[in-house]
C-alpha cells in the first residue's frame, strides 16, 4: 500500500515565555508544511499529534530538533495514506496535558523512564504492578495484560486515584504507561510527590512499545486521538478484549452513535452495525436526527467555515520562534 503520508505524535516539557506568541508562529509553520493535526502549547511545555506528507513531517521535526527547547523531542511516527485530520488546531491551555498537577514539574523529578525492552522485562515480575494512567475509553478497547486501571473518565481525575492505589501498591515497583508518554510523566511525578518511591514510566508508551517490543502482550488495539480512533499494537499475540455495545461478542471496532444527541462512543461490531444503522439502540435508532450510516461510524465534522488563517496579523515564519 502507497503510504506517503507520515502521522507524528509527540510531547515536551520545556519552558516557553511566551505561549501566545509561540502559538500563532508555530501555527504558521505548521500551515506552511501543510500539516493538519492538534497541538497544545502553555507555558510547561507542548503536546502535539499532526498529520502531513513525508516531506513536509520531516522538515517539521528537523526545525523542532535545532531548537534548543526542543531537541529532546521523541516523535512517534506511523505511515499513513491519507491525513489523519481535517482541520489545525493550535491552542494556549494551561497544561499540555489537564491533570491539575500544575505544581508538578516532570523536568525536576519524574520516575524512571524504561525502554519498551526494559518495560517488557520488567512488567512480570511480583514485585511490580501495571499501572494503566489513561481513561476507561481508552483502555476498555486495549491494555496491558494483568494492568491495572483505573475508574476515571478524564485524566484530571487521577489525583483523586491515590489513596486508594496508596492502600494497595504502597510498596510494590508501579510501572506506569499510557499512549505515547505525557500522562506519565505527571502521573509517575506525582506519584513520587505522594510517597510512592519506586515509580517508573514506558517511555514513549504503547505506541513505542508497539514499535520496539512488537507490542507483546498488548491485548486489544490503542485508542489515538485522530481519524484512526484506534490501532493494532500487538505483532506477536494478539487479541481482542472489548464487546460490542450491543450484542456482547468481541469487537474492537470503535464507532460513535449515529444519533447525534447521544453520540456514543463505543465498540460496535460489524453486523449490529448494519443491523442498528449505526446506532446503539432501538432508541437511537428511530431518533429523528440520526446520520445516515456509511458503515464506518466514523462523522466527521463539518467545518463550517474553517479558515486556518483567520486572526493572523504576523507575516508567515519558516522557523519556530518566539
Amino acid at each position: 500500500m502507497n503510504q506517503p503520508y507520515s502521522i507524528l505524535l509527540y510531547y515536551c516539557y520545556t519552558p516557553i515565555a511566551d505561549p501566545e506568541a509561540f502559538r500563532e508562529e508555530h501555527h504558521l509553520l505548521c500551515l506552511e508544511l501543510n500539516l493538519l493535526g492538534r497541538i497544545i502549547v502553555s507555558k510547561e511545555g507542548l503536546n502535539g499529534t499532526v498529520s502531513g506528507l513525508k516531506e513536509d513531517c520531516e522538515k517539521y521535526m528537523q526545525l523542532m530538533h535545532a531548537d534548543p527547547r526542543f531537541a529532546k523531542i521523541d516523535f512517534k511516527v506511523d505511515a499513513s495514506d491519507k491525513h489523519a485530520f481535517a482541520k489545525l488546531h493550535v491552542r494556549t491551555k494551561a497544561e499540555i496535558v489537564h491533570s491539575g498537577l500544575l505544581h508538578i514539574d516532570p523536568n525536576v523529578r519524574t520516575g524512571v523512564h524504561l525502554s519498551p525492552t526494559e518495560f517488557k522485562e520488567m512488567k512480570d515480575r511480583e514485585d511490580v504492578v501495571v499501572l494503566d494512567v489513561r481513561s476507561e475509553y481508552e483502555y476498555s478497547v486495549g491494555r496491558f495484560k494483568n494492568a491495572v486501571t483505573l475508574d476515571i473518565e478524564n485524566f484530571r481525575e487521577f489525583p483523586e486515584q491515590i489513596d486508594a492505589l496508596k492502600e494497595k501498591y504502597k510498596d510494590k515497583k508501579i510501572l506506569t504507561y499510557c499512549t505515547g508518554g505525557i500522562k506519565c510523566e505527571k502521573a509517575s511525578a506525582f506519584l513520587l510527590d505522594q510517597g510512592f518511591e519506586n515509580v517508573y514510566q514506558l517511555h514513549g508508551g504503547i505506541i513505542k512499545y508497539g514499535k520496539e517490543a512488537q507490542g507483546e502482550d498488548f491485548e486489544g488495539k490503542c485508542y489515538v486521538f485522530d481519524n484512526r480512533v484506534a490501532v493494532d499494537v500487538n505483532q506477536v499475540n494478539p487479541k481482542v478484549i472489548s464487546e460490542c455495545y450491543v450484542c456482547k461478542t468481541k469487537s474492537d471496532r470503535m464507532v460513535n452513535c449515529a444519533n447525534p444527541v447521544c453520540n456514543l462512543h463505543v465498540p460496535i461490531c460489524e453486523s449490529c452495525g448494519h443491523e442498528m444503522e449505526g446506532a446503539c439502540s432501538a432508541e437511537c435508532k428511530d431518533h429523528p436526527e440520526k446520520r445516515p450510516y456509511d458503515g464506518t461510524g466514523y462523522y466527521q465534522k463539518e467545518l463550517n467555515g474553517y479558515n486556518p488563517l483567520k486572526g493572523f496579523n504576523r507575516r508567515k515564519t519558516t522557523g519556530v520562534s518566539a
